[in-house]
């Protein structure tokens, strides 16, 4: 059954049409008990019309975005989120992040979490090895947990995730590498320090052979991120922090596929031969070596 039609302030009845449609649908939205959720339709329904009327889309057009949206959502499971990724193309996932953090002043720059975060890290002690399997360029990462004023934060806990030398994920490969590979939680020491060994990540793209795939390749996009470790970061009184360090140098870091590049995260894996360095960390020289401070904003 169709609802009544909307009336103006004169009782006159004001029924669908082109030039009126915002207004008769934003009108049926004028009893939304949350206000928010009021202002985020009302301004939805006006940005949707005004587009509709900007292009003059047509029918088959409507049905094609329609069914595209459709196998967005059926190509989502326990692993894939489609609608995730086809945000990250669009650039709405750094858009929301870039505006929820834009207040955060000398801190760390954030960016997004990316699709890859779906299991718990492994716990590890400071200074252990996250790649469980033999690959990759052996390199030390050192940081350090401050507050935004540079005071360290002791017991921060810093959480790891990152692609190995191919490109993949441990939950990409479960039958090669185990779970928890190139992963871990790490609980600073009392300077608001941590440290551990990996491998140099690899540049990868993101999951290509769904709706979002077909999107950029229609509009030749390629589908690829720059090589990068991703962070988060939390400690008690501060509000927690998820960015990444990009790889200095990687291909992609001016065309990455969801926009996560800043330029403050771009860090040096510099090529270190210092023997001393490498004894106490356990590595071969010679080895690559990034440091990253992560300040967080207090709440």
């Amino acid at each position: 059954m169709s609802s009544a039609p909307s009336t103006d302030d004169t009782d006159v009845v004001v029924l669908f049409s082109e030039e009126r449609s915002e207004e008769v649908v934003t009108r049926s939205f004028a009893q939304t008990p949350d206000p928010r959720l009021r202002q985020i339709l009302e301004s939805l329904v006006r940005h949707l019309h005004a587009f509709a009327k900007d292009v003059d889309l047509t029918q088959t057009e409507l049905d094609a975005a329609i069914g595209f949206l459709t196998r967005t959502g059926q190509k989502c499971d326990d692993v894939r989120q489609e609608f995730v990724l086809l945000s990250d193309v669009l650039g709405m996932s750094m858009l929301v992040d870039t505006i929820t953090n834009r207040a955060a002043g000398i801190a760390t720059e954030s960016t997004v979490l990316g699709p890859f975060h779906m299991v718990d890290s492994p716990a590890r002690e400071l200074g252990e090895d996250i790649a469980g399997v033999p690959g990759g360029e052996q390199t030390l990462v050192t940081g350090r947990v401050l507050s935004a004023d540079g005071s360290p934060l002791p017991g921060a806990l810093v959480d790891v995730w990152q692609a190995d030398e191919k490109g993949f994920y441990d939950v990409q490969v479960p039958d090669s590498v185990p779970q928890g590979n190139l992963r871990g939680l790490f609980t600073c020491d009392e300077q608001g320090r941590f440290w551990f060994r990996t491998i140099v990540p690899a540049p990868y793209p993101i999951p290509d052979d769904g709706p979002v795939g077909q999107l950029l390749g229609a509009t030749n996009r390629h589908p690829y991120r720059p090589a990068h470790i991703h962070f988060i970061a939390g400690a008690a009184g501060h509000a927690p922090l998820t960015t990444h360090i990009f790889v200095a140098g990687s291909p992609y870091l001016d065309s990455d596929a969801v926009f996560g590049v800043k330029e403050s995260l771009i860090a040096d894996f510099a090529v270190v031969d210092d023997a001393g360095l490498a004894a106490e960390h356990a590595v071969a020289v010679p080895f690559r070596h990034a440091h990253v401070e992560l300040r967080l904003r207090s709440t």
